[in-house]
């Protein structure tokens, strides 16, 4: 269910990408390139346009299969021993009963961290995702207030968390959770090159939770 929450935004990602002007542009660019080196060829223009969104297409797939590979051989890999293993960290999953078999319905997890100036704690909330068949009825809300009772209960400072600019519907449910956007960026797993060609951005948003000392 992670690999395909992340995975289903390949496509958006790449619909994004190819109706950006420069990506537009350069398609041009390939298919006169094509059908001058040709000789006139209309059909090796093409294929020389369909070169360029072929490969396109391909650092849009590996941006996030490149992500889910990556996790799933580190935090997902060992859920007890990164999640489980201190009292300030956590892993919820959410089933339910399908035809007498339980399923996993979604999942998240959350991280203790400490601020470096004052040293307080906060949390950061990571692998929210919710089946398909579970969309649209107020599990994903369930799970991130979860999140949010289990940083209050700990004193944590604030929550935060990473998503990217594709994930529209995970953007939305955060900021109606009450978190705010404080940073956009392109520091990710992928080279900062992958992200500007795809046009995808790193958002980083936070929920106050009780004000750091000093404010």
């Amino acid at each position: 269910m992670f690999r395909d929450g992340i995975q289903e935004h390949i496509i958006p990602s790449f619909t994004h990408a190819i109706s950006q002007p420069l990506h537009i542009t350069v398609t041009l660019c390939f298919f006169t390139v094509g059908y001058i080196l040709g000789g006139g060829s209309v059909v090796l223009g093409l294929l020389a346009g369909g070169f360029w969104l072929v490969l396109l297409y391909y650092y849009c797939y590996e941006f996030y299969a490149g992500y889910v590979r990556l996790k799933l051989n580190t935090d997902m890999w060992d859920i007890a021993g990164f999640y489980l293993s201190s009292p300030d960290n956590c892993f919820w999953v959410a089933e339910a009963e399908i035809n007498g078999q339980p399923q996993i319905m979604g999942i998240v997890a959350v991280e203790a961290k400490e601020l470096p100036d004052s040293g307080q704690k906060y949390g950061e909330l990571f692998r929210m995702s919710v089946s398909s068949t579970s969309r649209r009825t107020g599990l994903a809300s369930q799970l991130g207030q979860t999140v949010v009772n289990f940083c209050k209960e700990r004193g944590f400072s604030k929550i935060v968390l990473e998503t990217s600019s594709t994930q529209t519907a995970a953007v939305a449910l955060y900021y109606k959770m009450g978190f705010k956007l404080v940073q956009t960026h392109e520091q990710a797993e992928a080279p900062w090159w992958v992200l500007w060609l795809v046009g995808v951005s790193i958002l980083r948003m936070e929920k106050i939770l009780q004000p750091c000392e000093g404010m």
